[in-house]
């Protein structure tokens, strides 16, 4: 190659290409999942949204007050966004890998790079769901800002670190048996029920709190909550939760480098 060639081709880096490729990933994903409009992005953020709401109605319906403070959409809304970013996070960076696994048959793309473009895609979708949700309660007028935002976003910011480890196991798991993917669903499920999000753990008496905590999204839930009520009285295992998070993520980083591979 010519001197005049290299000037106008300089070599890319290594970091480049990783860059370019995630990128490239991250567009694939966005439009194939939400199609070729904004209108399709808005209505996969729409929906964890109206789940929220639609809690709300159901509660509303039925007349039952708020366990902890005045309103009840503030309630529901500081226990349903983290759970629900856990439990999205970990079941597309699942959904990752059946749905874009041919792509692995060109060199430059591994496994990895289709959960870490997941995992940014539903990052960037959880925070636009976040915001919507803020400028709802916004709307009804409620303050949705927490007395203690350094902590709301600690909680919040540790279930996206949750789901992410739990995800990268979950790849792990789908490599070798397949029905995990139904059976992930069965355990979100009783995850998701027994998280305190309709009402508050620790009024269950120490007995039965001291079980149910062992639940993660039990004590993010908790720690969401402590950033917007500071007065709840729960104390949150943040080593347990931190701990239980990056040992997850590294559990899903070694089966992916190693169990899953051997599979490919």
């Amino acid at each position: 190659m010519s001197e005049f060639q290299a000037k106008d081709h300089p070599q890319r880096s290594d970091w480049d290409v990783y860059v370019n490729v995630v990128h490239a990933l991250m567009l694939r994903d966005m439009r194939t999942r939400f199609g070729a409009s904004y209108w399709g992005y808005f209505v996969v953020v729409m929906w964890p949204v109206s789940h929220i709401f639609v809690i709300v109605a159901i509660m509303a319906f039925r007349g039952m007050p708020s366990p902890l403070g005045d309103s009840v959409v503030l309630f529901i809304s500081t226990g349903a966004v983290p759970a629900l970013v856990f439990q999205y996070t970990s079941r597309e960076a699942m959904k990752a890998i059946v749905s874009s696994k041919p792509l692995t048959y060109y060199p430059q793309v591994k496994l990895f790079d289709l959960i870490v473009a997941r995992f940014i895609v539903e990052t960037v979708k959880g925070f636009t769901g976040l915001i919507v949700i803020f400028f709802i309660l916004i709307c009804v007028g409620v303050d949705p800002i927490p007395d203690t935002p350094i902590m709301a976003i600690g909680g919040y910011c540790a279930a996206l670190l949750l789901g992410l480890g739990v995800g990268a196991i979950n790849v792990g798991i789908l490599s070798f048996f397949p029905g995990w993917q139904i059976g992930y669903i069965l355990v979100t499920i009783s995850f998701y029920l027994t998280s305190g999000l309709y009402f508050l753990p620790h009024f269950f008496g120490p007995e039965i709190y001291s079980i149910m905590k062992w639940n993660p999204m039990v004590q993010i839930i908790e720690w969401v909550r402590l950033g917007y009520y500071p007065s709840l009285g729960v104390e949150v295992d943040y080593l347990y939760v931190l701990g239980l998070g990056f040992g997850s993520l590294t559990i899903g980083l070694i089966m992916e480098r190693t169990l899953v591979r051997r599979l490919s």
